[in-house]
């Protein structure tokens, strides 16, 4: 029973309607003592909020089963008062967890993890690089002559000496070719060269400072990996607000 669960998504299909009796059905084996009128004063207390159809009739989602199969849970097992089991409800539609193996336990905050989006540190380490020409690179990422040549002005694609690029040049031709998708020119772009410059700096600072396990490039990659994990997170919640 998530936010999403509680309060419904407006792009899902519309919920299956269940009457009174279905519920006191899908209930009785669990809760053989509640009764429509018990199920009525949850509904006044604001527990749970049945849709009213035309003529008045109560009807009720699964989700609706699911939370009121909580809050009977937390009753019976928990002895929780009203106020208690409010705001847990409260707590669930805010997106916190159920638990799974604690039917009418206390929500839990989602545990921190990994983000899929983001390069873990094994992502970050040296690999085996290319060579690649100005016309190769221009020709497996699509970019023209003038892109190219501004990416360089701009310090967004380096040559090495011998005028070679390395594989990461791929990725930053492919995104600086999508973002002129979206208006935004080489120009535009010089902000992230900086931002890139700062945090390879903060890495070689910590590591210049700060003793650690692993080679120097395992902690690098552990270190630039959180960075870019900071800098997704701040940028998604950027956009949700």
């Amino acid at each position: 029973m998530t936010a999403g669960s509680v309060a419904g998504d407006a792009a899902a299909p519309a919920p299956r309607r269940l009457t009174i009796g279905k519920v006191l059905a899908a209930l009785s084996a669990d809760f053989p003592d509640v009764t429509a009128s018990k199920i009525r004063f949850l509904e006044a207390e604001g527990l749970v909020l049945p849709h009213r159809t035309a003529s008045g009739y109560r009807t009720y989602t699964e989700d609706d089963v699911r939370r009121l199969r909580y809050v009977l849970t937390a009753q019976r097992d928990r002895y929780w008062p009203l106020k208690v089991i409010r705001e847990a409800l409260d707590a669930l539609d805010r997106g916190l967890s159920e638990p799974g193996d604690d039917p009418g336990g206390r929500p839990q905050p989602p545990a921190p993890g990994p983000d899929p989006d983001v390069p873990g540190p094994a992502d970050l380490l040296p690999r085996p690089d290319v060579a690649l020409t100005g016309p190769e690179l221009r020709e497996a990422t699509g970019i023209d002559r003038a892109t190219m040549h501004a990416l360089e002005t701009y310090g967004l694609l380096q040559p090495d000496d011998r005028g070679h690029f390395g594989h990461e040049a791929l990725s930053i031709a492919a995104a600086a070719r999508t973002l002129s998708d979206h208006g935004l020119e080489p120009r535009h772009l010089r902000p992230f060269r900086t931002a890139a410059d700062r945090e390879v700096g903060l890495v070689d600072q910590v590591l210049a400072t700060r003793r650690g396990s692993g080679t120097r490039e395992e902690r690098a990659a552990e270190i630039a990996s959180a960075c870019i994990a900071l800098h997704v997170a701040l940028v998604r919640a950027g956009l949700s607000r």
